[in-house]
């Protein structure tokens, strides 16, 4: 196999060394990631019992949108997702916007752990190992509407609460103070507010300088508040490469002088770039604020881009183009007519694939995400990811 290129993500205002020598940690990962993708294949509910090192029974509470979403928004809203959704692993719909796991499902599966079951899924909920309260096309901003962070957090204020109060009368719970004290809390969120700050049409200084900034002050908010609710153990997910995503690229433009080497767009790349450069630099004020405290902040866009620029390296054939979706090369994305509309295709083999649908990721692209990520070279600090349940 030839060696992979790194990968470099350019921005206005330089930094672009500080990316390329991030980048570089990519290529030393290239053979391990690839072996991923064949090595994740545990039955559902399941994990490796040697992919974990954990003393403790682990206990995960999940926050942020349809990246992390295992069926909470076909729970609260009641949307059904049908086959094709799920094909990949599950062969049944499970209310994620994928045809198999996501990036939240291989990382349990880690720690030898169930699934997350949705908190607001009210039949079959298993909440022994947390729960996860992230819904599809949730944002921080507003952070009244349903469902925003802020309200995803409060949302788990309500879980504990009454979790004690059922003990408190006698009863069970299935998380006990200890598992609320010692469980990890992660938080991957953000893509949607980039995503509609960027459809709005506000000028790019304005999204880097005033929109951006408050994105970064709601997720700073709820760290703040787990914190101070007992959570000590945090996991924070950069955003990806939005302008990756098929469903950006198929966006009439102009020309194509805003493409960079991997055909993706540069504009909303360094929108992303910029994102996560300002949540590394707020987790790192909070590690020193919140005593106790262990904040580990992991660059997803590093992670997810390398998966477009050195696909070949993983196996995919089609690094931009959705596999469910419409249109044909070279996005096969309409707006019009998304996957699961009326008229839509899907390519018979997904793991040739890094997009799902043009916004979302396929189970093959996730089990390479998710095995960069536990590798723990694209966090910082640098700890494992079963760190929470080891002591």
């Amino acid at each position: 196999m030839a060696a992979a290129r790194t990968t470099r993500i350019s921005r206005p205002g330089g930094g672009a060394g500080a990316a390329a020598a991030a980048a570089a940690a990519v290529a030393v990962l290239v053979v391990s990631a690839l072996a991923a993708r064949t090595e994740y294949s545990w039955q559902e509910g399941g994990g490796d019992p040697a992919a974990t090192a954990c003393a403790r029974r682990p206990v995960v509470f999940a926050f942020g949108d349809s990246n992390t979403d295992t069926g909470g928004v076909a729970a609260g809203l009641g949307y059904y997702y049908p086959l094709p959704e799920g094909r990949a692993f599950f062969r049944r719909a499970t209310g994620r916007l994928c045809d198999g796991r996501l990036v939240i499902d291989y990382l349990c599966e880690s720690l030898n752990m169930s699934y997350l079951s949705p908190y607001l899924e009210a039949l079959g909920s298993d909440f022994t190992g947390g729960a996860n309260f992230a819904i599809s096309g949730s944002a921080t901003l507003p952070r009244s509407a349903p469902f925003s962070l802020h309200v995803q957090v409060q949302q788990f204020i309500h879980f504990k609460q009454r979790s004690f109060e059922l003990v408190a009368h006698g009863g069970s719970a299935p998380v006990d103070a200890d598992g609320f004290r010692n469980a990890l809390y992660l938080i991957d969120i953000g893509q949607n507010d980039l995503s509609a700050a960027f459809g709005s049409g506000a000028p790019y200084d304005d999204i880097i300088h005033l929109k951006i900034p408050a994105f970064i002050s709601e997720i700073k908010d709820a760290i703040m508040t787990l914190y101070y609710n007992g959570a000590k153990n945090f996991w924070v997910h950069g955003t990806g490469p939005l302008g990756c995503l098929p469903q950006k690229l198929a966006a009439p433009r102009p020309d194509d002088g805003d493409l960079d080497y991997s055909g993706c767009l540069k504009t909303l790349n360094n929108g992303a770039y910029e994102f996560n450069n300002q949540l590394r630099a707020a987790c790192d004020e909070l590690r020193s604020q919140l005593r106790g405290a262990t904040i580990v902040y992991t660059d997803v866009l590093l992670v997810k881009y390398d998966l477009v620029a050195n696909h070949s390296a993983y196996g995919f054939e089609e690094p931009l183009m959705a596999c469910c979706g419409y249109g044909g090369p070279p996005y096969n994305y309409n707006a019009n007519v998304s996957c699961l509309g009326p008229g839509f295709r899907v390519c018979e083999d997904g793991a040739k694939f890094v997009s799902w649908d043009g916004v979302h990721y396929t189970d093959a692209a996730n089990a390479v995400a998710a095995a960069k990520i536990l590798s723990g070279e694209f966090s910082t600090p640098k700890l494992p990811f079963a760190y929470f349940c080891k002591a």
